[in-house]
């Protein structure tokens, strides 16, 4: 079946955003949006020395975003799209690692780009146990990934948690993935698919029958 929504996927650094993603655009028959983080040329060098390279690296993240989401809205063909990414979380990172008065120029910069990008129909968040983001990360073997501290990984999964608690944009399905392998399991998959399709308004939690 042909799904003509725009999904988003989200989650904190290695919960599987974009496997999710794909897997999903392949099941709709929809468009695939990926973020590009290792195209960000600071990237590397803010898990080096964040506080020497958190504004570069967030104003890069914020434009590419930016660019990227407002050529969605020219492409869009009559499809679905399903993207591992929400532009509206750019500011949880932002609010993350910046400090006054590089947040202040943040939220000026952001406040430049008024032309209109797509809103999606639905949000999957998803959530996983700190150890099993990390497994995942060590896992994924990414040089710039070791350099990520047990500190930040934890606020950045409290960041993403508040973030979506006052979230209100579009309907959020806030999944727990910890126990779970959307990737080697197709039936976890169509468990998830099928929550999707009967998931009403606002926010709702989902358990995967595979979870504990």
């Amino acid at each position: 079946m042909v799904e003509q929504r725009y999904i988003v996927v989200e989650g904190p650094i290695g919960v599987g955003k974009t496997s999710l993603a794909r897997r999903l655009a392949d099941a709709f028959g929809s468009m695939l949006v990926e973020e590009q983080p290792d195209a960000n040329p600071f990237l590397e060098r803010f898990y080096a020395d964040p506080s020497q390279a958190a504004l570069a690296t967030q104003l890069q993240f914020l434009l590419d975003r930016y660019r990227q989401q407002r050529a969605l809205v020219a492409c869009r063909d009559g499809r679905g799209l399903v993207a591992d990414y929400l532009f509206a979380k750019d500011r949880l990172f932002a609010e993350l690692n910046l400090e006054e008065p590089e947040l202040a120029l943040y939220r000026e910069v952001l406040a430049l780009m008024t032309e209109p990008i797509p809103i999606p129909d639905q949000v999957i968040y998803l959530e996983a146990r700190p150890e099993v983001l990390k497994r995942r990360l060590r896992k994924r073997n990414r040089d710039f990934e070791r350099r990520i501290s047990e500190a930040y990984l934890e606020g950045l999964i409290e960041a993403y948690r508040r973030f979506f608690h006052e979230y209100s944009e579009a309907p959020v399905l806030v999944v727990n993935c910890s126990d779970i392998d959307f990737v080697e399991r197709g039936s976890d998959l169509e468990d998830l698919i099928r929550e999707m399709r009967s998931a009403k308004k606002g926010m709702q939690q989902y358990i995967p029958l595979g979870s504990q």
